[in-house]
């Protein structure tokens, strides 16, 4: 069953990702050519300084399919989706992790709750329907359960997981969401449901399955701070637009 109707764009936000882009693209093209998928696979660079964007380069040389960003500078994972946002041609539009921690398979739960509806769709590991089959380490699953509640309390509640890196947007709603953004780092997913939520954009968090990765990019203590900061200024800003 194809589980999907529509053209979809997938984003692939990489930073030195050299070691695991041409898995991921051969699994994601597989599943593409599976359900006859009208796809297209943007890997948005952000300025990496291994061979991440030769190596998807040439994939693209391969297949058409396949559309490199290369960037110069490092800006943030944030800035990365965003330049694939803009650069995307296809009526939905999914951002995924370069290390599939959610398969790509999983697309099929967020397309049913975009077909009933919905705007946007994001995965969570913290919802019931969740699988985790691969935990990460204690003490990152502790510091995202403590930015989770300060994210709560300070800027979306309601939203279990707002870091889960599997998103689904319909095209007017991602361009209209990223349009607004100012924050490139880790925190962008939050203040993008902030700003999707403030244009009346609907939300579905699924739960999906999820299987971590241990080569993470993301800095216990520098990038934790750095979150945290940029979960304030989110808070900062609603408070303007509310006056």
């Amino acid at each position: 069953m194809t589980p999907v109707n529509e053209s979809l764009s997938i984003i692939i936000p990489a930073y030195n990702e050299a070691s695991r882009l041409p898995g991921t693209l051969e699994r994601i093209l597989s599943w593409l050519d599976e359900y006859g998928i009208d796809g297209e696979i943007i890997v948005s660079d952000d300025g990496s300084t291994d061979e991440t964007v030769a190596l998807a380069r040439r994939w693209m040389e391969k297949d058409g399919r396949v559309l490199v960003l290369p960037a110069e500078h490092n800006r943030g994972k944030g800035a990365a989706v965003r330049r694939g946002v803009e650069a995307s041609t296809r009526a939905w539009i999914l951002f995924s992790d370069a290390d599939l921690s959610t398969p790509i398979e999983e697309f099929a739960l967020l397309a049913e709750k975009m077909t009933s509806g919905f705007d946007i769709a994001i995965g969570s590991r913290d919802v019931g329907s969740s699988r985790i089959e691969e935990h990460q380490p204690w003490y990152r699953e502790a510091m995202g359960r403590t930015f989770n509640r300060i994210v709560q309390t300070v800027a979306i509640a309601g939203i279990k997981d707002t870091q889960c890196g599997f998103k689904l947007f319909t095209a007017s709603a991602a361009k209209g969401c990223f349009e607004h953004m100012t924050i490139e780092g880790f925190a962008f997913d939050v203040e993008i449901l902030f700003i999707a939520r403030r244009l009346g954009y609907r939300i579905a968090e699924v739960g999906i399955r999820w299987i971590n990765d241990d080569r993470s990019t993301v800095h216990p203590v520098r990038d934790a701070f750095s979150m945290f900061v940029d979960v304030v200024r989110i808070r900062f800003r609603q408070r303007r637009l509310e006056r």
